[in-house]
């Protein structure tokens, strides 16, 4: 069988985001969102959180970009920053990212999974912090931090998989069989989301992706993905896509 999670990063991170998440859930085919504990749109995704209770709410984890919870600093803007203060020892990522599942939890939600903004917990340091959050909160699924559909990625993925799987494994914690979506950053249509479907494989693939509504929050906001969330919000509410996974025995699944 093939299962499918369509996951929507950044929640939280502006209020436009925060409702093209929720249209492409009610109108679409999305299952699921992460929020982000710093985005300055948190509590507006909180109430909207409320209001859609068929929605999976997980948390989208910070390293970089934004700022600590912990000490109020800023993170570095860029991803080799965050490296290097990580193998500096200048960043704690348990001390880092425990206040952000705290403030969720306290908010009301009950996470469903953990992921990280910018793919951070691809850092071997960082993934033994979050699947060690989500033992500790009881978060049953953490994401696979691995798309096997990158170019010339497939054989090192295969051998990534067993490593991380292995990590999370000691900690009770899951992953879905397959992660897509990663190499499609900024580039997803309907077009490509189509392909994408076409090419599933058995088992559980969980689908990254930043649907939004481009308003004047997201316009003034300090990120590459603008106009491309519109596109992706209109290939999630696509009827074709809806066709193409029923055609396909495609069965929409959450974490839940």
């Amino acid at each position: 069988m093939k299962q499918l999670i369509i996951n929507a990063d950044d929640f939280g991170f502006t209020r436009d985001v925060n409702a093209g998440v929720v249209h492409a859930h009610r109108e679409g085919v999305l299952t699921s969102t992460t929020l982000m504990a710093n985005g300055d749109a948190f509590d507006d995704a909180v109430r909207l959180a409320r209001l859609t209770p068929t929605l999976d709410i997980g948390c989208h984890l910070v390293l970089v970009q934004g700022s600590s919870l912990l000490t109020g600093k800023p993170y570095p803007e860029k991803l080799a920053g965050t490296y290097k203060a990580l193998l500096t020892g200048e960043l704690d990522p348990y001390a880092e990212l425990l206040p952000q599942v705290k403030k969720i939890v306290a908010a009301g939600i009950r996470p469903t999974h953990l992921d990280s903004h910018k793919h951070t917990h691809i850092v071997p340091v960082v993934f033994r912090a979050v699947i060690r959050l989500a033992h500790e909160f009881g978060i049953p699924f953490v994401r696979l931090p691995l798309d096997a559909s990158v170019r010339f990625a497939a054989l090192p993925c295969a051998a990534g998989k067993r490593f991380y799987r292995g990590l999370a494994r000691k900690c009770n914690v899951r992953m879905t069989d397959h992660f897509l979506g990663f190499r499609l950053t900024g580039s997803l249509t309907e077009e490509t989301f189509a392909a994408s479907i076409e090419q599933l494989q058995e088992g559980m693939t969980e689908f990254m992706c930043h649907p939004g509504f481009h308003g004047p929050e997201l316009q003034a906001s300090a990120t590459r993905l603008k106009e491309s969330r519109v596109r992706e919000l209109e290939a999630l509410t696509s009827p074709r896509i809806r066709r193409l996974m029923d055609e396909r025995g495609v069965r929409l699944s959450r974490f839940r």
